[in-house]
C-alpha cells in the first residue's frame, strides 16, 4: 500500500506541475487607500485590476484654451465625489486637443476627495460588468476611463456598453462613472446606406432602425464635451505655457520672440496639425535642445 500511495502522490505532483502554468496567478486585491489608479487586464475567462503608479504633475491650469470643457467636466466630477448626481461623460473631437489630459488632470485635482481612475481598453469592454462588480461597495469614487473609444461596423461590444451605462435592470453603482474619449461623436460609423430605407408615412419620417441603434450608444452619455482644432493663436499660447513651465523647472532663461514663434509654427506645419500635443512636443524639443 505504501508503494501504491507513493506512486499516486508522485503522479499527482506531476499532474499539478503540468496544470499550474495553465491556471491564472493569484492576484492581490488593489489597496485603494494607497493606489490612485489601476488598469484592467483580461486573463482567461476573467481578469484583474493592476495598480498603477501615476504622476499627479498635470494640473487643470495646464490646459489652455479649453476653459468651458474643463469647467463642465470639473463640476461634474465634483458632484460625483461629493455623492451628488452626476453623468457619464463623452469627450469627443479633434485629436491632441486635451481630452485624455483633462481626465488625468482631474485625478490630481480630486484624488484627496476619494477619486480613483480605472483604465480599460476598448477591446475589453465586454468585461465592463466584471470591473463594475469589483468596484461596487468601495468607499472611493471610480471613473472608468476608456481612451479612443469607437466601434467598427459589425462589432457588438457597444451593446454591452449601452447596457452598463443605462438600460439594464442592474445599473452601475453610484460610485462608478464612465468617462470616454473619441474622435467620433456617435462612436459607431454611420454610412449613407443607413438612410436608404427611410420612408415617408402620413407626413412623418421614420428613421431606419440601424441608425437609431447606433446613435443610442452616445445618447447614454449624459454630458457631451466637444473639442475643436486649435487656431494658430491658441496653439502659440499653449506653446508659450509649456515652454515656460518646462524652462522654469530646469532653471532655463528664455524669451518669447519672433524667431521662437516662427520655429513653433514651422513645427506645427511640418506635423500637419496644430493642437496641444503638438505644442507640448515642440516645447520639450526646444527646451531640451537649449539645455543640451
Amino acid at each position: 500500500m505504501d508503494g501504491d500511495l507513493r506512486a499516486f502522490l508522485q503522479r499527482a505532483e506531476e499532474l499539478m506541475a503540468r496544470l499550474e502554468p495553465l491556471l491564472p496567478a493569484l492576484r492581490a486585491p488593489v489597496d485603494w487607500s494607497t493606489s490612485l489608479a489601476a488598469r484592467w487586464h483580461r486573463e482567461g475567462q476573467g481578469g484583474y485590476l493592476q495598480a498603477l503608479s501615476v504622476s499627479l504633475d498635470l494640473s487643470l491650469d495646464d490646459l489652455i484654451g479649453i476653459d468651458r470643457q474643463r469647467d463642465l467636466l470639473s463640476k461634474n466630477t465634483r458632484q460625483f465625489v461629493s455623492g451628488l448626481p452626476a453623468n457619464h461623460v463623452l469627450l469627443w473631437g479633434a485629436r491632441g486637443t486635451g481630452k485624455s489630459s483633462l481626465i488625468r488632470a482631474l485625478l490630481a485635482e480630486h484624488a484627496r476627495a476619494g477619486l480613483r481612475l480605472i483604465e480599460i481598453e476598448r477591446d475589453h469592454l465586454a468585461d465592463l460588468p466584471k470591473v463594475v462588480d469589483q468596484l461596487s461597495g468601495q468607499s472611493q469614487c471610480f471613473v472608468v476611463f476608456c481612451d479612443d473609444l469607437s466601434f467598427e461596423a459589425g462589432e457588438g461590444d457597444y451593446r454591452v456598453l449601452k447596457s452598463v451605462l443605462d438600460g439594464s435592470l442592474e445599473r452601475a453603482p453610484e460610485n462608478v462613472l464612465l468617462y470616454a474619449t473619441s474622435n467620433r461623436r456617435h462612436l459607431v460609423p454611420e454610412r449613407q446606406s443607413d438612410n436608404d430605407n427611410w420612408q415617408m408615412i402620413d407626413g412623418e419620417l421614420h428613421p431606419n432602425e440601424a441608425v437609431e441603434d447606433k446613435i443610442a450608444l452616445s445618447d447614454r452619455f449624459g454630458l457631451w464635451l466637444s473639442f475643436y482644432p486649435f487656431s494658430q493663436e491658441h496653439y502659440l499660447s499653449v506653446v508659450r505655457h509649456w515652454i515656460g513651465s518646462l524652462a522654469d523647472k530646469a532653471g532655463l532663461t528664455w524669451n518669447w520672440d519672433e524667431s521662437l514663434e516662427k520655429d513653433a509654427i514651422r513645427w506645427a506645419t511640418a506635423r500637419g496639425n496644430r493642437n496641444g500635443r503638438c505644442a507640448y512636443q515642440f516645447a520639450r524639443q526646444w527646451v531640451g535642445i537649449h539645455l543640451l
